[in-house]
């Protein structure tokens, strides 16, 4: 927890008055939304898009100005967290549910900033199911499609209901086992009627802010 909070904190001295931000959702997300409140307090002028309900309401309670993204031309940050970074910053994101929200922000975002803590940092993607968010209609249909690359899936459940996201979609995860080549896997799959998007956020990452249990925060940068 120490290091999720002090990496969300760190990725909050990017933000500079003026600002139109996106704001990611998650436990790491939750700790730069709670320091962009009080730098907010502290008289910063930002305005925000929210990439969940959840996120929508945490950033008002915090008094951040929330904005539509159709009314903004571009973001000039985005800080975010994921699942799984690969050395290439290529990620695994989705284990919150809002991929289809995050990874539209992050595309309309001039700098896309990763917050997490050191065990989400692998060697390749894959050991984290990948969440891909499909129509209810005929989900199954679907699944079976996905499942023609080799991976197993199952429907996302919360307290023995199937998981609604934001979108009124659901969500497959899927494993993949070693991920090799994550842009192919993304472009594929987005291919298949039914699929809305999946979570492999490749090539947006410029920065990632990774914390340590004991303490210390590392920047990468691209």
């Amino acid at each position: 927890m120490k290091a999720k909070k002090l990496t969300g904190e760190k990725a909050a001295e990017y933000i500079e008055d003026g600002m139109v931000i996106g704001l990611g959702t998650g436990s790491t997300a939750y700790y730069a939304i709670k320091k962009v409140g009080e730098m907010v307090r502290n008289g910063l002028k930002v305005k925000a898009v929210p990439t969940s309900k959840e996120t929508a309401e945490l950033a008002a309670a915090e008094g951040i100005e929330l904005v539509e993204l159709a009314d903004v031309e571009a973001l000039d940050l985005t800080i975010d967290g994921a699942d799984e970074v690969d050395p290439d910053f290529n990620l695994i994101k989705g284990g919150g549910g809002a991929l289809l929200r995050e990874k539209i922000v992050a595309s309309a975002t001039d700098k896309l900033i990763i917050v997490v803590d050191e065990s989400k940092m692998v060697e390749n993607l894959g050991a984290f199911p990948l969440p891909v968010e499909v129509t209810p209609f005929s989900w199954q249909y679907t699944q079976r499609m996905i499942e023609k690359f080799s991976c197993s899936s199952e429907i996302r459940k919360e307290d023995g209901e199937i998981f609604v996201t934001d979108n009124d979609n659901y969500i497959l995860d899927c494993n993949f086992g070693k991920i090799e080549d994550p842009v192919k896997i993304a472009v594929e799959l987005n291919k298949l009627p039914g699929v809305v998007e999946n979570g492999i956020f490749a090539e947006m990452a410029e920065i990632v802010v990774v914390g340590y249990n004991d303490g210390h925060v590392e920047v990468l940068e691209k």
